[in-house]
């Protein structure tokens, strides 16, 4: 008798740790499908890609505006600095700039080197 009660007691368990986990496995799921199918993420991966982009080739433009957030002018600013030290140039607002062996930074204007 006791170990009949015993063994029904380990299958009970038994089931509702299966249960559980089949719960917690399709809750990871639908969040992974939802993550992957939303508008958002996708938007992500565009804005991903195109700074993959812009910080490959220092001569793409970064135009940072005045009426832009403080997200895209932290982030704008981080690959130019990211293109000046790997490549020692990188264009800002239509200017070329440069980094040279003192990691000083200028520009040329007129064909003169002006220190910024």
């Amino acid at each position: 008798m006791k170990i009949l009660l015993i063994f029904i007691l380990f299958v009970i368990v038994l089931f509702f740790k299966i249960r559980k986990f089949k719960k917690t496995k399709n809750k990871k799921l639908f969040k992974f499908k939802k993550k992957f199918l939303s508008k958002e993420s996708n938007i992500e991966k565009i804005y991903s890609r195109d700074d993959e982009k812009t910080s490959s080739d220092p001569n793409i433009n970064i135009n940072i505006g005045f009426y832009e957030n403080e997200d895209n002018i932290n982030r704008k600013s981080n690959i130019h600095r990211a293109r000046l030290s790997k490549f020692r140039q990188s264009k800002l607002n239509g200017e070329m700039i440069y980094v040279d062996k003192e990691q000083k930074i200028f520009k040329y204007i007129n064909g003169k080197k002006l220190y910024v």
